[in-house]
């Protein structure tokens, strides 16, 4: 009887304390890979949806400056408005009025005069790409233009030659959402020509520098 009862006397404190430390140990591993995985998932996503933003951005602007000048009538007038680093404003006659849907030879219809900048519709702060004042892409750092002629040669003096236009070359920096803490970004960015259009910030976004050269396919047919 006596064997029996001290076979069965539990554990010591001694014990406990050693189990809860291993306890402890482990929680704070798989706590520490779950919080590591979660900040990694996070940022990821971040990434993706300014990848996201980025692409529509520069695809609707392809798209559109593709057709500017589009002039079937020859009588609209239509061409290049303002040509400026971080502005562009142009016309084109693609459609009439709303009794038809061919080129009237004005470029007084909707969606006919774009203009693409940089504001702050949404008056959060940050930065965005417009189209006609209106939000397309939020959280853009930078955004560049720059005008080539038909040689391919930038245009310096776009007052006066602004109807010499061939190509643009886009150039768009965004940044995610939300700021790493992990990370810290020290990159510049510059543009085709190796024009810096974004200093270093030295903060805790992540970017992404997107280009693309645009022909302007309707100019010069005149």
């Amino acid at each position: 009887m006596k064997k029996r009862t001290l076979d069965n006397r539990g554990f010591t404190l001694l014990e406990i304390l050693v189990a809860m430390a291993v306890f402890g140990v482990v929680v704070g591993a798989v706590y520490s890979a779950y919080y590591t995985q979660q900040r990694s998932y996070e940022a990821q996503t971040e990434v993706s949806f300014m990848n996201q933003n980025l692409r529509a951005a520069i695809l609707l602007m392809e798209r559109e400056l593709r057709m500017a000048g589009c002039d079937p009538t020859q009588g609209a007038n239509a061409g290049f408005t303002t040509a400026s680093s971080n502005t562009v404003a142009f016309t084109m006659d693609i459609r009439g009025d709303s009794a038809g849907s061919d080129p009237d030879g004005d470029t007084s219809d909707s969606g006919e005069a774009i203009t693409y900048a940089l504001g702050d519709p949404d008056g959060d702060g940050d930065t965005d790409l417009t189209r006609n004042n209106v939000m397309i892409a939020e959280n853009i750092d930078a955004l560049d233009f720059v005008y080539l002629d038909e040689d391919g040669n930038v245009i310096t003096n776009l007052a006066s030659n602004i109807s010499s236009i061939r190509s643009i070359q886009i150039s768009l920096v965004a940044r995610t959402g939300k700021a790493d803490r992990a990370y810290v970004n020290t990159d510049s960015y510059s543009n085709q020509q190796g024009t810096t259009i974004l200093a270093a910030q030295n903060d805790n976004f992540r970017r992404r520098l997107l280009t693309a050269e645009i022909r302007c396919r309707n100019m010069g047919l005149k």
